[in-house]
This record gives structure tokens, C-alpha cells and sequence, in this order.
């Protein structure tokens, strides 16, 4: 083989895995401790109505809010905890693994919005404390797609998959949950624990494979 046609087919694969790599790449983003509040509750914990908006999240129509609250666990508290707003029909407390051994609580790793049987927790705001019986979770590591990503990817809703980010400390998550909406901007969710695991930043790059 003549070396012109050797580089000629090198570059091909080359330029082959690199559109495999454009076409199954997901942005990361790393969700640190959070609540979302249900009306009822945040009218008792801030003696007010309305959530006030600090900064818009990539999620369509998501914002962290202004307002923070105090979790208080059986062991210990974490203070400044950043309410997303808007309002849930039920209140949900998203940790990590971590926080749970600070609080002293079961780190009970959910889907949101699954919260049947997972723990409870005091909250504690500026005009009032609100003890919920179920709702606190460590979230399962997730992708938020829209339909035509899932399409270019060839995934579907709730399919597992595995996603890889290379680097210093290069590290496979495997068990990823796929979520797609139209509703969804294409994300991948991790919690700190799991970022720092893989020494993993916000709008780091993941490649998404099958299982």
C-alpha cells in the first residue's frame, strides 16, 4: 500500500469517529443539593406567594430561585440550600450521598418525581418550618433530550445507557437513565459526588454509547 493511500484511509476512520463522537455527544451538568417546593409549603417557609427568580437554568422554564431554606436531618443540618423553582405539586429534596450521612437520613436513589417511600425531612425558612413525611432523594444520573436528539442518537425514552467523560480521571457512568421530552434541552444531570468522582465541570463533554 502506498503511503498517500495509507494516511488517505487513516484520516477516514479519524474523520469517521469523530462525526460518531459530534453525534452522540452530551453536555454535562453538575446539580448540586436543591429543593423544589410545592406553593403550600413555600407560602409557610417564606409568608409569601410567589418565588423570586435569581438566574434561568438550561432546562426550558427552569430557574434557580432566590429564596434558600435549612434542611434539618435526625444528625445535622445544611444551611443555604437554593430552592428551583417553579412550584411542584409535591415538595422534593434532591442530595447526594454525602449529604445524606450529614443529615442522617437514607440516600434512597430515585427518578424525580418517584418519591413513594422515600424519606422525610424538615424544612426550615425565613417565616416558618415544614416537615415533610416522604421526598427526599439522590437523584439517578439522567439525560434531559429532546426527541430529535434521541432520534440522531438512537435512544429512546427510559433506555439505560453509558456515558464516558475523558480526561485526567476518565470515567464511564453506566445505568444513565435516557429522558425525552420535547419539553427537554439536551443535559446530562450528575450530582457533586459523582462529578468529583470524575473530576467533572459543567459543560464538560460526555459520549453517550449503549449499554
Amino acid at each position: 500500500m502506498k503511503q498517500s493511500e495509507y494516511i488517505h484511509r487513516v484520516t477516514e476512520r479519524v474523520m469517521t469517529r469523530l462525526t460518531e463522537i459530534n453525534r452522540c455527544s452530551v453536555p454535562i451538568g453538575v446539580s448540586n443539593r436543591h429543593v423544589h417546593v410545592s406553593k403550600e409549603a413555600y407560602q409557610v417557609l417564606f409568608g409569601q406567594d410567589n418565588l423570586t427568580k435569581k438566574v434561568d437554568l438550561k432546562q426550558p422554564g427552569q430557574y434557580a430561585a432566590n429564596e434558600i431554606v435549612t434542611l434539618i436531618g435526625p444528625k445535622g443540618s445544611i444551611e443555604k440550600v437554593r430552592i428551583l423553582g417553579p412550584f411542584r405539586e409535591e415538595t422534593q429534596v434532591e442530595i447526594s450521598l454525602t449529604d445524606s450521612f450529614v443529615l442522617g437520613v437514607p440516600g434512597v436513589i430515585r427518578e424525580s418525581g418517584d418519591l413513594k417511600g422515600t424519606p422525610g425531612i424538615t424544612l426550615m425558612g425565613p417565616k416558618g418550618v415544614v416537615t415533610i413525611s416522604q421526598g427526599v432523594i439522590v437523584a439517578h444520573r439522567h439525560i434531559h433530550m429532546h426527541p430529535s436528539d434521541a432520534s440522531r442518537m438512537g435512544v429512546f425514552d427510559k433506555e439505560r445507557v453509558s456515558v464516558t467523560i475523558y480526561g485526567e480521571r476518565e470515567l464511564t457512568f453506566s445505568n444513565v437513565i435516557v429522558r425525552v421530552s420535547p419539553k427537554f434541552a439536551l443535559e446530562m444531570h450528575i450530582d457533586v459526588d459523582e462529578a468529583n468522582a470524575g473530576y467533572i465541570k459543567n459543560n464538560d463533554i460526555g459520549i453517550v454509547s449503549k449499554t
